[in-house]
């Protein structure tokens, strides 16, 4: 059974209550159940890990390494700005998918560019909670023919 780390980043953690205009009324927890779950129906062990801190989330990359078959990204602002964590997915060379529960290509234009986007095998956005099990499916589907 591969294995997938779903990973939020900054603010991630308050879903729900944070701009539902913008990100809807699911929690994290709900996603993170939800992924879980179909993860299960799948075939994929998944689990789930938020954090607010950088290099938090490097060090997870990197534990990952040894652990996981591929990653589940939405690294919240840290994808508009984060050299350091592309660096840490690229060095670990392991399958991932960037998720975005807005359209990140329709809002401001600091939102535009995406880091990890250069090291992801592709990017969904706009789709809300359900792009996370959009990319759990691409993720499968990748891993089944490499």
């Amino acid at each position: 059974m591969n294995r997938i780390l779903i990973m939020n980043g900054p603010n991630l953690n308050l879903l729900g209550s944070r701009q539902p205009e913008v990100y809807g009324a699911t929690t994290l927890a709900m996603i993170e159940d939800a992924c879980r779950a179909h993860g299960k129906a799948i075939g994929l062990a998944v689990s789930c890990l938020q954090s607010n801190h950088e290099g938090a989330m490097i060090d997870a990359v990197h534990a990952a390494k040894r652990s996981q078959d591929g990653l589940v990204i939405n690294a919240g602002a840290y994808t508009h700005t984060s050299i350091a964590l592309m660096d840490a997915v690229s060095s670990v060379e392991l399958p991932l998918v960037e998720v975005h529960l807005s359209n990140i290509h329709a809002r401001e234009e600091f939102r535009h560019r995406s880091y990890l986007a250069k090291v992801a095998l592709g990017q969904i956005c706009g789709f809300g909670a359900q792009g996370y099990i959009l990319a759990l499916d691409a993720l499968k589907a990748h891993l089944e023919v490499t």
